[in-house]
């Protein structure tokens, strides 16, 4: 997957002027920006998507108004900006355009620079909104993660005693059993291993909650975040052989961070878990490192179905798992270390189907 054509910003042209797009068009692929076009209102509607960062639009399109189409457009994509443009500009047309939520209106034909300049204001206005968008969602998840840590240290506390004495009563009839004679030993010790198993099980929930209420400290040290993707890898190999499905890691070779080796490794098995949960068999996982110079990024993507839009914005909350299974904590756990480690998580699906997480750390330069 080309990172970079991910990382340009999108802009559709709506103009039935073929030659007028066509130069446009060229003006501003050479300036860094992916371009999409339309004719007209309809195909203008249907490549519309969360992808357009700004629409150039003109007034007069063959089967509508262009102040209309930008109201549609602004009302589909609410963090795209939408530029009018005209070869007839009037004080009414105007004004309709600041109706319609357009944030600049351009007359045809408009100088080169002029139109960089309008475009790179209207590219600023949606990193920007895009900008607070981040900052609320990361709000309202840190207080959500705050108030159950502090309802799950006490709650933990409540549950460990009486699942401790619930283990020890149970070893005891275990060897009572065991002082029967063999053959009606079966059919006791059978019920008493499945009680044994679901205490287990509730008692690594338990240990989830209490990594969640009460993270272990840690000074951060330079860490090779290759070789601990490399540790998950070999872990993991064999699972994902025994589920068909190809297990990639690649790395331009040491990628140091800083943080702490066995925290960072939990993030990845976390994180490789659920996609070898998510990926059918077929299918294929892909760990991977990107450099730089103050950020590291590591990227974990499947070929799964992607993640539904409407757990999209809850993954990273307490509790909230879309399996049958499970305490729901381990994106939370995920979230938290990642936070603690002054870096970010996000989740995205991609083009073409699947997930994509990508965790960001602080650079170190041992």
């Amino acid at each position: 997957m080309d990172e970079r054509a991910e990382s340009q910003p999108h802009v559709l042209l709506v103009d039935d002027n073929h030659a007028f797009v066509e130069n446009l068009a060229e003006i501003l692929r050479a300036e860094g920006y992916a371009v999409d076009s339309a004719g007209s209102c309809a195909s203008a509607l249907d490549r519309v998507d969360h992808r357009v960062d700004v629409a150039l639009v003109d007034v007069r399109l063959p089967d509508g108004e262009g102040t209309a189409l930008a109201k549609t457009i602004k009302e589909q994509n609410p963090e795209s900006e939408v530029i009018l443009l005209t070869g007839y500009a009037t004080l009414e047309s105007a004004a309709e355009a600041v109706r319609a939520g357009a944030c600049a209106y351009l007359l045809k034909p408009c100088a080169t620079p002029e139109l960089l300049l309008t475009l790179e204001q209207a590219m600023r206005q949606v990193r920007l909104q895009r900008e607070k968008r981040e900052f609320a969602r990361r709000a309202q998840v840190a207080e959500k993660l705050a108030a159950v840590g502090t309802l799950t240290a006490g709650l933990s506390h409540e549950i460990r005693n009486p699942l401790n004495a619930a283990g020890l009563q149970l070893a005891v009839l275990e060897r009572r059993v065991q002082h029967l004679p063999k053959q009606m030993q079966p059919t006791l010790l059978e019920p008493l291993q499945l009680v044994r198993d679901e205490i287990r099980r509730l008692d690594h929930i338990l240990e989830d909650f209490m990594q969640f209420a009460r993270p272990t400290q840690f000074v951060a040290q330079p860490v090779d975040l290759d070789s601990v993707a490399h540790k998950v890898y070999n872990l993991l190999k064999n699972d994902a052989d025994q589920r068909g499905i190809r297990l990639e890691c690649n790395s331009p070779g040491e990628v140091w961070v800083l943080g702490h080796d066995e925290r960072l490794r939990q993030v990845i098995v976390n994180l490789a878990l659920n996609a070898l949960e998510a990926t059918p068999k077929g299918g294929w996982i892909r760990l991977y490192c990107q450099p730089g110079e103050r950020q590291v990024a590591f990227f974990i993507e499947d070929s799964g179905p992607g993640i539904r839009p409407e757990a999209m914005g809850r993954i990273f909350e307490p509790f909230f798992t879309t399996k049958s299974t499970g305490s729901g904590l381990g994106l939370p756990i995920v979230h938290a270390i990642v936070t603690q480690h002054s870096g970010t998580i996000n989740a995205e699906n991609v083009p073409g189907g699947g997930a994509r997480f990508t965790v960001r750390l602080p650079a170190a330069h041992p």
